[in-house]
């Protein structure tokens, strides 16, 4: 049985877990948009983008006022992460008019009550078996209760992925949640959305 929690009502263990020590996951930390000016993979330590993810996500705090993502558990195995914040909060995602996400949309990229999920990642060996797609879901509720109004994802729409292309998840988990097309960039990335 899939449950998904708050990250801050889980541990630091179980998101480092998820997110192992190899591959795009435990090299991006979610920070990719979470980068400032000037910052960089290559000048930001994967040691600080771990730090600053822990403290996002806050947790073990279940008194925090929020956190920055979910974890999906199998029965009691951390097996997921979906980051899932303010869409203004993604600096480098908002900066940026280049990016997939805003070609030919014109909007306030710095409206707060709609959120962004930029990760959803499900660790090696439980793929397959709907956590994608149960975090995916489970990001309206989440959300609602930080005072979105609107959740969206840039999903990947085909099978190549390229290497730190695939981290906001396939279309499919999305369809399936019940998010709807609202943008198709490019050939390889949709926007979708859902009303929260």
């Amino acid at each position: 049985m899939i449950t998904i929690k708050p990250a801050n009502r889980a541990a630091s263990s179980d998101l480092v877990t998820v997110l192992g020590a190899h591959g795009s996951a435990a090299e991006c930390q979610c920070q990719r948009y979470r980068l400032e000016r000037g910052e960089s993979f290559a000048n930001t330590p994967v040691e600080a983008r771990a730090e600053r993810l822990l403290d996002q996500a806050a947790c073990g705090d279940s008194r925090a006022p929020r956190s920055s993502g979910l974890i999906a558990f199998l029965d009691d195995e951390p097996v997921g992460w979906c980051a899932v914040a303010p869409r203004a909060e993604y600096s480098g995602l908002v900066r940026n008019s280049n990016q997939t996400a805003w070609r030919g949309r014109q909007e306030d990229r710095s409206d707060p009550a709609v959120w962004a999920v930029t990760c959803v990642f499900t660790r090696v060996g439980y793929r397959g078996r709907g956590v994608a797609t149960a975090l995916a879901a489970a990001t309206p509720d989440f959300a609602r209760a930080g005072g979105a109004r609107r959740v969206e994802a840039y999903p990947i729409t085909v099978a190549d992925a390229r290497w730190g292309e695939e981290h906001p998840g396939p279309l499919g988990i999305y369809l399936e949640a019940g998010f709807t097309v609202i943008h198709r960039p490019s050939k390889r990335r949709a926007v979708v959305s859902i009303d929260v």
